[in-house]
Order: C-alpha cells, then sequence, then structure tokens
C-alpha cells in the first residue's frame, strides 16, 4: 500500500489521517481533510474505498517504520484519534514515530480556546480503543472504532478552528507541542524508569527494619508505635488511626485541632519526635514500602535494572501540566531515588530547570527588568542583587505570593516592593486575577484557556445580588471570587511553564532520535518527566552529547514561545549512576542553539 502523502501548507502539518479497526489501521489521503482555501468551496467529502486503505495489525508496524525511513525532511505527522490506543501497539512492536496530531487531546483543548466550540464527538470521549498494554484479549475485547470518515471530519473541524483562531501560529504549537507529549508519555512508560529492586529493599531495611509478615508493622515502627504509647499513657492507641491518635494527644493535655506535621512541630511534648518519625516511616512504607515494589516494579532481566512504569497523563490538569494514573511517579520521594539505578553501560542525566514559572511570566509580560534578575542563574538571588528585597529567601516568597496570590504575613510587605521593580510582570497576573474573580476566563501564552465558572459558582454571585441578599451571602461571594482570581492568577504561569517544559522535551526527543545507537546498547531514551525536571537513560558513551542536548533544548523551548526577548532558562544537569546523587542546589548556565522547532 502506498497512500499518497500530500502535506498542507499553513495548517496543521497533514500527512497521512489514522483510524483504528479491529482489522489494523485504516489510512487515507489527507487531502480529504482539508477545508479548501477558495471562497464558497466546500470541503471535499470522506468516504469510502477511494479515500481509505486498510493496513492489517500484523502488516502495521512494518509499514509504518517503511513511512518513518522513506519520508524526507521530519517524516510524516499521524492523524490519530488518539495516541494511548495506538502508539503501544507500535511500540510493542519496535516503531516509534516522529509526530502525531493526537485528536482526542487536541480537542480537549480547542473545546475551550475554540471561537466557535463543538461537542466532542462520541468515539473520543470513550476510554481508548486498545488498552495501554497490548494482551492476548485485545482481539477478545469488545471496542468501538471511529470510521475513517469520522476521523477526518474531526480533523477537519479542529484545523478549520485553529485558522479561526486570533493567535493560530500560537495555537498550532500547543497542539504540536500536546501531541509530542502523548508519545512521550506512551514511549516512557515502554521503556521505564530503570529501578534497582535488591536496593530498594536495602532502604526500606534501613529504615524500617526486616521486611515483615503481611499485615504486621515492621520493627521500627513498632517500637515507635510502642513508644507513642508509653508517652500518651494509651496502651491500646493504633497511631494510625487520626481519629484515635487526636483524642490520645488531647488526653494528654495538647490542644490540638489535627495531627498534621506543621501543627505538632509548636507543641513542646516528648511524645512530638517520636510521632513525627513514625509519621513519616508510616508514609514511606505506604507510598513506597514493599507491597508497592511488588506492585509496581518489575524484575530486571539479562544483567540489566528492573522497571518502574507508570501511566502518564498528558493534560490531566486543567493547566496543561501532567498527571499520573498509577504508581505515584510525579511523588518518587528523594529517600527513595536511590534505588533508580542505571543499566550497566548507562548512566542517568538529569536536568532540572531553574524557576521556570517566574521566567516564564518574564517572558510573557516582556519584563525585561525580571528576565534580566534571572539572567545569570538563580533569580531569587537575582532580585537580591537588584535591591528589591534582602534576602533570597524574601524574594522567594514575594514572587511565590506574586504567582499565587498569597497577601497575608510577610508577602503583604513584598509584594508591593515587586510590584514597583516588575509592574509589567505583577500586572499582568494581577490582570488575570481580576478577570477570573469576574467570572471570565484567561489564557495561556500560546492559548490554553481556562475553563468556565461552574453553575454552583454562579448561583453563589447570583444570590449575592438579590434584593434580599444578607452579609452572609455576599461573604460567601467575596471568598469564592478571590478563589477563582487565585486560580486564574496562576492559571496562566503555571500553565505557560507547562507549554515550556514541553516544548522542552519535544526538542530533546527529537534530537535524541538523531544520534547513532551505540552498538549493543542502542539510543538514549526520556524516562521521567515531573513538571520542570527529566532524567534520560543513556549509554556512558554519549552522556556528554546528552548532556548538551538538553542544555540546548532548553533555550530553543525559550525560543519557541517567546522568540529573541532576552530568556534564559538554565538548568542544572547531572549525570550520575543513581537519581539520589544528581545534585540540584545550584542551577547551572544554559546552553545556546539556534532554534529548529520539529514538534
Amino acid at each position: 500500500m502506498t497512500p499518497t502523502v500530500r502535506p498542507t501548507v499553513g495548517s496543521l502539518v497533514v500527512d497521512l489521517v489514522v483510524a483504528p479497526t479491529r482489522e489494523g489501521l485504516l489510512v487515507g489521503d489527507p487531502a480529504a481533510a482539508a477545508v479548501a482555501d477558495a471562497p464558497n468551496q466546500e470541503p471535499r467529502p470522506a468516504g469510502g474505498e477511494a479515500d481509505a486503505e486498510c493496513v492489517p495489525w500484523p502488516a502495521v508496524a512494518d509499514w509504518v517504520a517503511d513511512q518513518e525511513r522513506s519520508a524526507s525532511g521530519t517524516g510524516p505527522r499521524w492523524v490519530w484519534p488518539d495516541t494511548a490506543a495506538i502508539s503501544p501497539r507500535l511500540l510493542a512492536a519496535g516503531v516509534r514515530v516522529g509526530r502525531c496530531h493526537d485528536l482526542r487531546l487536541c480537542h480537549a483543548i480547542l473545546q475551550l480556546a475554540a471561537p466557535d466550540p463543538w461537542p466532542a464527538p462520541p468515539w473520543l470521549t470513550a476510554a481508548p480503543a486498545q488498552p495501554s498494554t497490548p494482551s492476548l484479549l485485545d482481539d477478545l475485547t469488545p471496542v468501538t472504532h471511529p470510521a475513517w470518515e469520522e476521523v477526518v471530519a474531526e480533523h477537519a473541524r479542529q484545523v478549520t478552528a485553529v485558522a479561526a483562531s486570533a493567535e493560530p501560529g500560537r495555537l498550532r504549537l500547543l497542539l504540536a507541542a500536546e501531541s509530542a507529549g502523548a508519545l512521550i508519555a506512551a514511549e516512557m512508560h515502554a521503556d521505564g524508569l530503570p529501578w534497582d529492586r535488591e536496593r530498594h529493599d536495602e532502604i526500606l531495611t534501613a529504615a524500617l527494619g526486616p521486611r515483615p509478615q503481611h499485615g504486621l508493622r515492621p520493627q521500627r515502627l513498632e517500637r515507635l508505635a510502642a513508644q507513642i504509647r508509653d508517652l500518651l499513657h494509651a496502651p491500646g492507641l493504633n497511631p494510625d488511626s487520626q481519629a484515635a491518635l487526636l483524642k490520645a494527644l488531647r488526653n494528654a493535655g495538647l490542644d490540638l485541632q489535627s495531627t498534621a506535621k506543621w501543627e505538632l512541630a509548636g507543641i513542646a511534648h516528648p511524645v512530638v519526635g517520636p510521632l513525627l518519625e513514625y509519621k513519616a516511616l508510616a508514609r514511606l512504607l505506604s507510598a513506597n514500602g514493599w507491597a508497592w515494589l511488588d506492585t509496581w516494579v518489575e524484575p530486571g532481566a539479562h544483567g540489566r535494572s528492573g522497571r518502574f512504569r507508570t501511566d502518564y497523563v498528558p493534560g490531566g490538569v486543567v493547566t496543561g501540566r501532567w498527571a499520573t494514573s498509577g504508581g505515584g511517579a510525579l511523588q518518587i520521594p528523594r529517600a527513595i531515588r536511590a534505588a533508580v539505578v542505571a543499566d550497566p553501560g548507562w548512566v542517568l542525566v538529569v536536568a532540572d530547570a531553574a524557576q521556570v514559572e517566574p521566567r516564564a511570566l518574564a517572558g510573557m509580560a516582556s519584563d525585561l527588568a525580571l528576565a534580566g534578575a534571572g539572567q545569570d542563574g538563580d533569580l531569587y538571588a537575582g532580585l537580591v542583587a537588584t535591591g528589591v528585597v534582602e534576602t533570597r529567601e524574601r524574594a522567594k516568597v514575594g514572587m511565590l505570593s506574586a504567582l499565587y496570590g498569597g497577601t497575608a504575613g510577610e508577602a503583604g510587605a513584598i509584594l508591593p516592593r515587586l510590584r514597583r521593580a516588575y509592574p509589567r510582570a505583577t500586572t499582568l497576573v494581577d490582570r488575570a486575577a481580576e478577570i477570573g474573580a469576574g467570572g471570565g476566563t484567561v489564557r495561556t501564552w500560546l492559548g490554553r484557556t481556562s475553563p468556565p465558572p461552574g453553575p454552583a459558582w454562579q448561583q453563589v454571585q447570583g444570590r449575592a445580588g438579590e434584593v434580599d441578599a444578607d452579609g452572609t451571602d455576599e461573604r460567601r461571594a467575596r471568598s469564592q471570587a478571590r478563589d477563582r482570581g487565585r486560580f486564574t492568577r496562576n492559571f496562566v504561569v503555571q500553565g505557560t511553564a507547562a507549554e515550556w517544559a514541553l516544548c522542552w522535551m519535544a526538542e530533546t526527543r527529537r534530537r535524541l532520535r538523531d544520534l547513532d545507537p551505540v552498538p549493543g546498547l542502542g539510543r538514549p531514551h526520556l524516562v521521567f518527566f515531573l513538571h520542570d525536571e527529566i532524567v534520560v537513560h543513556t549509554p556512558q558513551a554519549l552522556s556528554d552529547q546528552v548532556a548538551q542536548i538538553v542544555q540546548e533544548s532548553a533555550t530553543v523551548a525559550g525560543r519557541l514561545l517567546f522568540g529573541g526577548f532576552p530568556l534564559s532558562f538554565p538548568l542544572h544537569v547531572a549525570t550520575v549512576r543513581a537519581y539520589a546523587d544528581a545534585d540540584k542546589d545550584s542551577p547551572g548556565p544554559a546552553g545556546d542553539a539556534a532554534a529548529s522547532p520539529a514538534l
């Protein structure tokens, strides 16, 4: 099969439209999806064998790989309903595509951002057509697949919506980055994070004692529990029961409203030390203990480390940040990171970006003064150097307050200084807060739109304006409006920072794909992502090149979003055998590279 590849210049790069079926991939000429530019000309309808041919599943991987190899330039962009439904099948066969357009993720963005939104087709809101990990039961699982004509029609609507938007160039970049993120998420799940099960067990044993029988506490936790009971004179106390623990603390004369760490730390009583230690170790046991290890980490094979695999959820947070659907990959505690160990002959390149959100704010607002404060590395130290605040800690408190809307305590004293020093940046977030408090929506730099307030919010605001409204109604409405203002204030900044991170990852991935594999080992690949931090698993022989790539890609991502505006995104980059060995205390200078986007 050799369908005609006919990219459409000036729109989303349309190469091959794909619809999954039980038999295989239905692939067709994308010209059927393009809306004609000529006035009064209707889009050409799609459908029938003339528009698409089916590649049977057994032959799909070879055919896709052949298209990737034979294409010139950056290769085809695969337009398909859901990366999570198709990519795992290709990855299982050893095939990785360069680019795609994920209709499901892109529709979620356009549904809020498009001038004329349309409801998502049922096949975009249903469960993925295939499970994230293909199995022998795939052919027995009844699923509903969209017709190729429906996929073509949805893509045509998306192309039209982007063209009609106020900033089509930015929105195209956002959709490309979001789709690239979907490919990266699927690949990181397939590759897994290298994990040394024996070292993990050693960490747990050193902290908790030997692994206990099922249902029993480890030795150290049991000793601490006994100590807590003695100090509180509560022989039957179960420290894991928050209600029972709070009651025992109050019976001991402690005036507490909760058992939270911050509240306990302010109490002068001998039970506080062992209780805080117990809570920390109990958290370790529940979040990353032996049960977690057995559930989430596969044993190693052929001399390599095991693998921790989680299902990343691109765009899982309304701001565009990622989430996970299992395993807590976004919360790997430092105590456990020593178990993340590269395979023999490999290393981990850990790159951590410094203060991405205030830098993104400087770029959005074109605030030269704020951008200049971070030009040499640590933005908070830059605020101190320019005399805005006296200490780095106060600079951090003030900047985070500006981003998140805090005005109490020390933040209230620092914010006026920031407003005088950086009026463009602070005005931008203040305006976003005003819009949100009034019930409006705001947008990130590339065009992700905040969700509108729901009916309950509108009802509370409406009630406050009625003739018989009392003080309680008015206070509730004002409080709710302030909360929404704080949300929209941070939405524009956190969402733009997430866009920068997507572009950073996508450019890193593109450049890693261009490296020649090391014989007997393979090619470097991304294995972990956490908001402003990435980890690349690479053959040691390529580690210097990989470190340079992640540095240069950070600069490219900044240029993709903000053009020639003088804005730096410094990274701390460490090449280590174990994740815990990456020192992230001092950011280093970012590299420099010419922008060459291929998202």
